[in-house]
């Protein structure tokens, strides 16, 4: 590849990633006016650990399955037919989503028949009755929006990363346009609300539904006839168990950390005869934690493995052109990831202060300082989830399947493990989750690279090392300033004082390392503002 070609796929990736990262940060911008309402209406007791299960769980699956496991078996064979046999590519496409449609469908029944059992069968138990009947009203969310993450991967291969990146944008605006009127209202009650946010939740599925469809026309051409299709379907399905295990770790780690969580809730506040250690509130501080750390994966770590899986994968049988292309998408995410990480762990308890208590209620005190303890475990890893995402797909853009899914069984093994010994034998509580999903993440990241390396994946030549050595005195730098600003202003006593502290630590970040990055020329700035040529 010469320099001409290999400065134009960095900054086609950088064009990428800001399509991908500027609407996905509208979204998540929206999204955390979502969460500042409704944690609001829920805060952290019985009824926000209800609506934060029966929330998390249909969305599980929309990683999983959307725009995890199944979007990463998909794309490869996708994108390949969309330049080898586009009437094929029709095919295949009309029939995977037929086939998610179904699927998805079917498992909500089983799913629904299930959760109706134990309502029937066990004691009645009010709260526990809500929760499971909470979960059952929002099960449909899962197969609408798995359909509609597939139809975004789609877009993808074509070069369309907008539609996708809104989609959250209709779930939050649905969310927050039933959610106001809440607080116009002298007697309105939590758990009611419940059930009318739910409806919103699933009007938006269907929207979103009908804006993929919409974005589609005229690149695909929809069709009945696939039997000629029935091949590439084949090795996709093949690749789909592998592919859910090893790109699924983290939401399979935080369905195990949903699941212990909601045991006061669902069981009881004992286990063995002996207290739990965790209570009712945890899930609903577990949940809306997870939100946070999630804004700088999703809005960068993860637009930089979209933006790139489908590249890799048409790249996959040029050797040099593949690890070019793997070497600038892991600069540029932890050029993002680190400050990232270090900046979400510096401001935390001012952060949990701001959004989630302070005018219209929300977390109590006690709430507050147990979700900062839940966002230190978590934001240590943020850099990891990142590099995770990213070398996950380049093992599936060289149709390799098997080493991810064995990294990960390990992980999810780990993750049980490190859950058992951090929330029943330390004092950690909830913060015991964050840090073993954290700490199963760090070591899957060591993992897929030692393996990457042994397969003769140079990732870090000189130029890699240079520009990550860079990133890291940078973080440095602006960790340095953060804790000094910190340091000199007075701690927060109330609402007020925790905007000022964190307004004045934001900035401080974000102008040290913009600052450094410009006077130390840093490619990676750039790769992600410079326009490619041609482009509009």
């Amino acid at each position: 590849m010469n320099d001409s070609a290999r400065d134009e796929g960095r900054l086609r990736l950088g064009r990428d990633v800001r399509t991908i990262s500027g609407l996905t940060l509208i979204s998540r911008v929206t999204g955390l006016v979502r969460d500042l309402v409704t944690v609001r209406i829920f805060g952290d007791g019985v009824v926000g650990s209800a609506f934060a299960a029966a929330f998390a769980i249909p969305n599980m699956f929309r990683r999983l399955f959307g725009e995890g496991a199944l979007s990463a078996a998909f794309i490869p064979e996708y994108a390949t037919l969309t330049q080898d046999d586009p009437k094929r590519a029709d095919a295949f496409c009309s029939l995977t989503i037929g086939l998610v449609a179904v699927l998805t469908t079917v498992l909500t029944v089983l799913v629904e028949i299930g959760l109706g059992l134990i309502l029937v069968f066990m004691t009645p138990e009010p709260e526990r009755n809500y929760s499971i009947a909470l979960v059952m009203f929002l099960l449909p969310y899962m197969p609408l929006v798995c359909v509609a993450a597939m139809l975004a991967g789609m877009l993808q291969v074509h070069g369309r990363f907008a539609p996708g990146a809104a989609m959250p944008m209709i779930l939050n605006a649905c969310m927050i346009a039933v959610s106001l009127p809440f607080f116009m209202m002298s007697d309105a009650d939590a758990r009611q609300w419940g059930w009318i946010i739910g409806v919103s939740v699933l009007v938006s599925g269907g929207l979103q539904v009908v804006w993929s469809l919409v974005a589609l026309r005229g690149v695909v051409n929809w069709t009945r006839a696939v039997e000629h299709a029935s091949e590439p379907a084949r090795r996709m399905l093949k690749k789909l168990g592998p592919v859910l295990l090893g790109l699924g770790t983290l939401q399979l780690n935080a369905l195990i950390d949903t699941l212990i969580a909601m045991w006061p809730n669902w069981i009881g506040p004992t286990i063995g005869g002996r207290p739990y250690p965790l209570d009712a509130a945890s899930n609903s501080i577990l949940f809306f934690t997870q939100r946070l750390y999630q804004f700088p994966l999703g809005v960068f770590g993860i637009a930089v493995a979209t933006a790139i899986f489908p590249s890799l994968s048409r790249a996959a049988s040029e050797p040099k052109r593949f690890l070019e292309m793997l070497q600038h998408g892991v600069r540029l995410s932890l050029f993002i990831a680190l400050p990232a990480t270090v900046g979400l762990i510096l401001v935390r308890s001012d952060l949990i202060a701001v959004l989630y208590s302070g005018p219209g209620g929300g977390f109590s005190k006690s709430g507050v300082d147990r979700s900062s303890a839940v966002l230190l475990g978590y934001g240590v890893g943020v850099w990891a989830y990142s590099l995770n995402q990213l070398w996950t797909r380049a093992y599936y853009a060289r149709g390799d399947t098997k080493t991810p899914m064995q990294i990960a069984v390990g992980m999810v093994g780990l993750n049980l493990l490190l859950n058992v010994v951090l929330v029943f034998a330390t004092p950690l509580r909830e913060a015991g989750l964050a840090w073993s999903t954290a700490i199963a993440a760090i070591v899957q990241c060591a993992v897929l690279w030692l393996v990457l390396r042994r397969q003769h994946i140079n990732l870090f030549d000189r130029s890699t090392r240079r520009g990550i050595g860079r990133s890291v005195v940078l973080t440095l730098m602006m960790a340095g300033a953060v804790s000094g600003v910190g340091l000199a202003l007075p701690a927060a006593e109330h609402w007020s004082g925790s905007v000022v502290r964190l307004g004045a630590l934001t900035v401080t970040g974000a102008a040290v390392f913009a600052l450094g990055s410009m006077l130390w020329r840093i490619e990676e700035l750039g790769w992600f503002f410079r326009r490619t040529r041609g482009a509009e």
